[in-house]
């Protein structure tokens, strides 16, 4: 089964990595460089999941996170950080994300979230 992924990251990097894990394991991505335009897209487009990094300019992870679920989100919305300090993973599902995954990130831990909070 192909999901439709929504990726929120700003370092192009990053956006290199879970883009290129994204397409080796057969998904269609959209990618946001930042929460507003995360917003936009999401209100364009239909979305299985949602990786949203919570560094970000513009507007952050974790306040695009509010406004999703703000705007009707039913999707699962996961954090995808280097954050790691303690009370991170605490504030990121205390704001309405689903999951937390930590960078770097690697086929295995994208593949597992997908399919933990997807039909697949």
């Amino acid at each position: 089964m192909i999901l439709n992924v929504l990726v929120a990251e700003d370092n192009k990097s990053n956006q290199m990595i879970i883009l290129a894990i994204l397409k080796k394991l057969g998904h269609h991505t959209d990618l946001a460089e930042d929460g507003l335009e995360a917003l936009l897209l999401f209100a364009k487009n239909t979305y299985d999941i949602i990786l949203m990094d919570i560094q970000m300019p513009k507007m952050d992870g974790i306040e695009a996170c509010i406004e999703l679920l703000k705007s009707g989100c039913k999707i699962p919305i996961i954090a995808v950080t280097a954050n790691t300090a303690p009370g991170d993973r605490e504030k990121c599902l205390s704001a309405g994300l689903h999951d937390y995954i930590n960078k770097p990130l690697n086929k295995n831990k994208i593949d597992e979230i997908i399919k933990k909070y997807t039909q697949l």
